[in-house]
């Protein structure tokens, strides 16, 4: 019960906060393919190294990027596979200095554990971070990650590239 409910805040929150925004102006940077990087980082609870890959999809809505990924975890007596679509508010335009973002994301998680049996559930996490360009456009990026979930990690810290094409 607990869990579901935390689900349905999450969803409801995100709904409120991007809402206001559908009718905003649409940038060059509309719903499409912008580019991939990878990521890599650390989680706790369970205590693995995550290493994976993510693409920039642009913004569906004026300041909310898409950018979804893929996460691998290893250790802790277990595998965590995640298939993640997180949305983030850019709360700044120009990425020339550190420029803060928020959001959410709902994903699949699928755990292996070594002398257990497999699962698999839906996993909803609070997104924060920075980013910032570096040559040629491309993006460096660190976030972190808050599980509110069963099934996935309860924080994460990750840092990441975004190549632009």
């Amino acid at each position: 019960m607990r869990k579901s409910m935390r689900i349905v805040t999450m969803t409801a929150l995100l709904a409120a906060a991007t809402a206001g925004l559908a009718s905003a102006d649409s940038r060059d940077r509309s719903f499409g393919y912008y580019g991939w990087g990878p990521r890599v980082g650390v989680s706790v609870d369970p205590d693995q190294i995550v290493l994976g890959a993510h693409l920039d999809m642009g913004e569906p809505i004026t300041q909310i990027r898409f950018q979804p990924n893929f996460e691998v975890g290893f250790g802790d007596d277990v595998t965590v596979f995640e298939f993640n679509a997180p949305f983030h508010f850019r709360f700044s335009e120009p990425v020339d200095v550190w420029s803060p973002y928020a959001g959410a994301e709902l994903g699949w998680a699928f755990a292996s554990y070594d002398d257990a049996k497999d699962t698999s559930d839906l996993g909803v996490k609070i997104v924060g971070g920075f980013e910032r360009h570096i040559s040629g456009g491309d993006k460096f990026f660190i976030e972190g990650k808050i599980g509110l979930s069963d099934e996935v990690s309860d924080f994460k810290f990750l840092v990441g590239w975004t190549f632009v094409e």
